[in-house]
C-alpha cells in the first residue's frame, strides 16, 4: 500500500483525466477496490474509474455496489464481464454478458436522483480471446454500446495497425463512441511474459522482439527499448487523432512519466 500511494502521488502530478482501479477475478477484491476509489476521490485530485465485473454476481449485489459508488460521488464505471469460472462451470450470477451489466447500470440510474454514471466498456483490437469469430465480436461490442456505453477502452496492443483497423471496423458497425487506446510499455523480460498472459495472447511485432533480443538480457537496455517503442506508438496514435490513451501502469509510474516527458519534448520541438 505504501508503494501504491507513492505511485499515486507521482501520477497525480501529471494530471491524468482518470485513473482506473481494477478488481480481482469474480470481484474478489471489490471491497479493496471500493476503499481505494473512495480514498482517491476524497484525498487526491484524481478522477477514479472503478472496474465493475458481473460474473457470479446477482442484480441485487450489483445495485448495492452502484448505490455505494453513487453515494461516494463516483462519476464513471468501467463495466466488464470479468473472468469466467476456471472450473468450467457457467456463471451462477444474473448476468451473462457485459452488455447486460451496462443495461443494469442504466436502469439503476433511471431510479436514482443522481446525475448518473459515465460507462466505459472493453474493446479488443487483436480480437477477444473467447470470441474467435471477429464478426460476432463486433456484434457483441455494438450490443454494449447500444445498451448505453459512453466509450470504449481497449486491451493493450503493440501494433497500431490493429488499433486503427479496429477503430475503422467500429465505425462500419455503427459504433460512434470514443475509442481509447490501451498502451503498456515493456519494461522487463519478465513483464513481457506477464503481458502475454494478461492480454490473453497479445501479438508482439517482430520489430519489437528483434530490438529486445539485441539487449542481450540487459535490464536497463530492455527498459529503454520498451519506453522508446511505447513513445513511438503514442506519437503515431496522436497523429491519427486517437480519442485518448490509457496507460496500463501496473502500479508503477516511472516508465509512464518518461513516456509523457518524451511526448512533451517532441511537442516542444515541433512547436505545438
Amino acid at each position: 500500500m505504501e508503494s501504491l500511494l507513492e505511485t499515486i502521488v507521482q501520477l497525480e502530478a501529471v494530471a491524468p483525466d482518470f485513473v482506473s482501479v481494477t478488481c480481482g477475478a469474480g470481484g474478489s477484491t471489490r471491497e479493496l477496490t471500493y476503499d481505494l476509489v473512495v480514498t482517491l476521490g476524497r484525498e487526491t485530485t484524481l478522477n477514479p474509474v472503478p472496474h465493475l465485473t458481473c460474473v457470479d454476481h446477482s442484480r441485487r449485489e450489483i445495485d448495492g455496489i452502484l448505490e455505494r459508488y453513487a453515494r461516494a460521488g463516483v462519476g464513471n464505471i468501467l463495466a466488464l464481464r470479468g473472468d469466467l469460472p476456471r472450473d468450467g462451470r457457467r456463471s451462477s450470477g444474473d448476468f451473462r454478458h457485459a452488455a447486460d451489466l451496462v443495461r443494469a447500470i442504466r436502469e439503476f440510474q433511471g431510479h436514482q436522483d443522481s446525475r448518473g454514471f459515465g460507462i466505459g466498456v472493453a474493446g479488443f483490437p487483436e480480437g477477444h480471446p473467447d470470441t474467435p469469430n471477429r464478426l460476432l465480436e463486433m456484434d457483441y461490442l455494438k450490443a454494449k454500446v447500444d445498451a448505453g456505453a459512453d466509450y470504449i477502452c481497449t486491451q493493450l496492443f503493440f501494433e497500431n495497425r490493429d488499433f486503427l483497423d479496429f477503430r475503422a471496423r467500429c465505425e462500419l458497425s455503427g459504433i460512434h463512441v470514443p475509442v481509447i487506446a490501451g498502451i503498456m510499455p515493456v519494461t522487463s523480460e519478465v513483464g513481457l511474459r506477464r503481458m502475454a498472459e494478461l492480454a490473453g495472447g497479445a501479438r508482439f511485432p517482430a520489430r519489437l522482439l528483434k530490438d529486445l533480443s539485441r539487449a542481450n538480457g540487459d535490464p536497463d537496455v530492455v527498459r529503454r527499448i520498451g519506453i522508446h517503442y511505447a513513445t513511438e506508438q503514442c506519437v503515431d496514435l496522436l497523429h491519427h487523432a486517437v480519442a485518448g490513451i490509457h496507460f496500463y501502469t501496473l502500479n508503477q509510474s516511472a516508465a509512464i512519466r518518461e513516456i509523457l516527458d518524451n511526448l512533451g519534448s517532441l511537442r516542444s520541438v515541433a512547436g505545438v
